[in-house]
């Protein structure tokens, strides 16, 4: 590993450790309005990273065409509204964990997807470790009570899991670790406010009470903020299939925090869950990154990708 792939799968990783935390942190939130949370939660860090994105981030995002307004949509209802509404959906009628285990298998579908996508073959070393990680997943949370319903909507989280990485890789070149996820967070801002009206009416949105505010307070800053900046700089530096190796973290993260709010308990399994994790990701990062076909073209023809 040089510098600039070390420097990437440990933004990625530190990514992946605070959205796992920030699974105990919704364990806080259940009396309160998911639509209104969400929108809180982006709404604050949106205006959190604003000026972060620099003085010429008007301009960069006047240069975007529709398409790729198109695709931040996507992202934002896909991989941040849509993933956290089908996991609370996935919940009403499965136990916890079988959301966590369809999610885990993120790294696999990505491994094959992004590929495909950029006309190559997938990497056998990042496919094998993606496949640890999955197993790894698995033996960390283990399998609960679930129905066909339960089953389907922590297949819709996968998806959303999916695109989180996928819908983002065009539009990262153009706008930048920080414009995208201030970008994103504003559009899923508006998105949550929609759906809140829809599905709850005038009850959408209330004040939160201290423990309330604390939790959305951590996923709004540290989650989201710190988070979404080091997983797209990470995924930059590393690409979106050896940077997804790391989302095994997130169930290895949610059972070490578990503990410290009376939600879980950590032993044996998780244990040997987080090593194969953990040799998942060593397995899948000695892969050679294969930069996506249209990292080549012109700066012309990037603009209209």
């Amino acid at each position: 590993m040089n510098a600039t792939t070390t420097r990437g799968a440990l933004l990625a990783a530190l990514a992946c450790v605070l959205v796992g935390g920030s699974f105990t942190a919704n364990s806080l939130l259940g009396d309160y309005p998911y639509a209104g949370g969400q929108f809180l939660r982006y709404g604050l860090a949106c205006l959190l990273l604003v000026p972060l994105t620099g003085r010429d981030a008007p301009a960069r995002l006047r240069l975007l065409a529709v398409r790729q307004w198109v695709r931040l949509a996507l992202l934002a209802a896909v991989g941040m509204v849509g993933f956290n509404l089908a996991v609370i959906a996935a919940e009403r009628t499965a136990e916890p964990a079988v959301p966590g285990v369809l999610v885990g298998c993120a790294p696999v579908v990505v491994a094959v997807v992004v590929p495909l996508l950029d006309g190559r073959r997938p990497q056998r070393a990042v496919l094998y470790g993606a496949l640890l990680v999955a197993v790894g997943a698995f033996t960390v949370q283990g399998w609960g009570r679930t129905d066909a319903v339960g089953i389907a909507f922590s297949a819709g989280a996968l998806v959303g899991e999916v695109g989180f990485a996928v819908l983002a890789v065009p539009v990262l070149r153009p706008l930048g670790p920080r414009l995208l996820s201030a970008t994103v967070c504003g559009i899923a801002a508006a998105e949550s406010a929609a759906a809140g009206l829809v599905l709850d009416g005038t009850a959408w949105l209330r004040w939160p009470d201290t423990t309330q505010t604390a939790a959305l307070l951590w996923q709004a800053v540290v989650v989201t903020v710190v988070g979404f900046v080091c997983w797209y700089m990470g995924m930059q530096r590393i690409g979106a299939e050896r940077a997804t190796l790391f989302s095994g973290l997130i169930p290895v993260a949610a059972a070490c925090t578990a503990p410290l709010v009376g939600t879980g308990s950590y032993g044996v399994p998780q244990a040997v869950g987080s090593a194969l994790v953990g040799a998942g990701v060593v397995l899948g990062s000695r892969a050679r990154r294969s930069p996506p076909h249209y990292e080549g073209l012109p700066a012309l023809a990037r603009k209209q990708v």
